[in-house]
C-alpha cells in the first residue's frame, strides 16, 4: 500500500497525529530495509548509513575494498525508492562535460544548426560516483556546485537537478597510487563518510548461496519521490533537546586543538577540527536514527552513534597524527567519552 506524508511538521500537528505518522514513516522504513536486504546480506550499519543520508538530503562518501557490493546496495536503494539512478565510472581521463553535460551541433527541420544541451549523468535522482579519486581534481571539482546548491552551470545557463538528488561516491582504500586525494572543500560536502567492513564468515555463506544459485530477486519499489520529500520535512521538524544541541555543539569545538574541551589525542595528533557543517550533519543524523527507531526526539546515544561517520572525514590529522597511523575514529571515540553532556 502506498503512503503519502504530510510535508506539515510535528508542531502543526496534534501529539496523536504526530505519532501516527512517526509510526507510519517507521514502518515504511522498515519495509524499504528489508526490501534491500532481499538483495543484499548484511552490511546493515552500511545501509542505515545510505539511508540517513538519502533522509537528511545529504551525500555520502563509501570507503572499501573492491567486491564488497557498494554498488550494488546503491542501485538497488535506487529501485527499491523509484528514483532514476545514474553511475560514472571516474578515471584520470574523464572530463566535467562527461559528468554535468555538453552542447552539442544539431540540424533543425528548415536546414539550419543549433546547439542543444545534452544533460549529463549527473541529471539523475541518485548519482553513485565510482572510485570519485581515481579523477583528476578538475573533474571532481564538477560535482561540486551539484552537491552545493543542486544546480549544474553549463554552456551559461543554470539548470536545476531533479528531487531528491544525490551523491553516492566511492573510494578503495588499498590502491592509491594514481588517484587524487578529494580536497577538504569537497569532503566537506558529504555528510557522511561510511566504512564498508569485510563480510562476516554467515554473511560470506549467504552471499555465496544467492549469487551461485537460481535466485534472482529484484528490488520492487516500496517508497516514492514525493513520500521521501515528505520524510525530509518531518525530519528537520523533530524537536531536539537544548541539552542535545549543546553537547553536539561541544563535540565539534573538541575536535579543535585550540578548543578548552580537546582531548589529549586532538592537542597532540589533530591539525584542523570539524567544520560547522559537520555539527549539522550530525544533529540531523542523530534525528534520523531516533525516527528509525520510533523515538520523538534524539538522545546523546544517538550523537554518539552517528558523530564518527559525521566527522571521521572532516578532521585533519597532523604530520605527526599521518606518520603513527593515528585512526581517525580513535580520536573522536576519545572526544564523544570526553566531552561534558550537561
Amino acid at each position: 500500500m502506498v503512503r503519502v506524508y504530510a510535508v506539515r511538521p510535528p508542531l502543526d500537528m496534534t501529539i496523536s497525529e504526530t505519532q501516527a505518522q512517526l509510526e507510519a514513516i517507521q514502518h515504511s522504513l522498515d519495509l524499504l530495509i528489508r526490501e534491500i536486504q532481499q538483495v543484499i546480506v548484511g552490511q546493515d550499519d552500511v545501509l542505515r548509513g545510505i539511508l540517513t543520508c538519502l533522509l537528511a538530503g545529504g551525500h555520502g562518501l563509501l570507503e572499501g575494498v573492491p567486491g564488497l557490493g557498494k554498488t550494488l546496495m546503491i542501485r538497488t536503494l535506487a529501485s527499491a525508492v523509484d528514483l532514476s539512478f545514474a553511475r560514472v565510472q571516474f578515471t584520470p581521463d574523464l572530463m566535467p562535460a562527461d559528468i554535468v553535460g555538453t552542447s552539442v551541433l544539431i540540424d533543425r527541420p528548415d536546414g539550419g544548426r543549433e546547439l542543444n544541451f545534452q544533460p549529463g549523468p549527473v541529471f539523475a535522482n541518485i548519482l553513485l560516483a565510482d572510485e570519485i579519486n581515481r579523477a583528476t581534481p578538475k573533474t571532481q571539482s564538477a560535482l561540486l556546485e551539484a552537491m552545493a546548491e543542486g544546480t549544474v552551470t553549463a554552456a551559461g545557463k543554470t539548470r536545476p537537478l531533479p528531487e531528491p538528488f544525490l551523491v553516492l561516491a566511492t573510494q578503495n582504500p588499498l590502491e592509491m597510487e594514481g588517484t587524487y586525494p578529494l580536497p577538504e572543500a569537497q569532503l566537506d560536502r558529504f555528510l557522511f563518510k561510511i566504512d564498508v567492513p569485510f563480510p562476516s564468515e554467515q554473511d560470506l555463506l549467504q552471499i555465496l548461496e544467492r549469487t551461485t544459485g537460481q535466485r534472482n530477486h529484484q528490488a520492487r519499489p516500496v517508497l516514492n519521490a514525493q513520500q521521501l520529500l515528505g520524510m525530509r520535512s518531518f525530519v528537520r521538524a523533530i524537536p531536539v533537546a537544548p541539552t542535545i544541541s549543546r553537547y553536539v555543539v561541544r563535540v565539534l569545538r573538541a575536535t579543535h586543538p585550540d578548543d578548552p574541551h580537546a582531548t589529549d589525542l586532538v592537542k597532540r595528533y589533530v591539525r584542523f577540527g570539524g567544520s560547522p557543517r559537520g555539527a549539522q550533519a550530525i544533529l540531523l543524523a542523530a534525528r534520523i536514527r531516533s525516527l528509525m527507531a520510533g523515538r520523538k526526539t534524539p538522545s546523546i546515544d544517538d550523537v554518539r552513534a552517528v558523530a564518527p561517520q559525521a566527522l571521521r572525514h572532516r578532521v585533519i590529522l597532523n604530520f605527526e597524527g599521518e606518520a603513527e597511523g593515528v585512526a581517525i575514529d580513535k580520536v573522536l571515540a576519545q572526544v564523544l567519552t570526553g566531552v561534558p553532556t550537561d
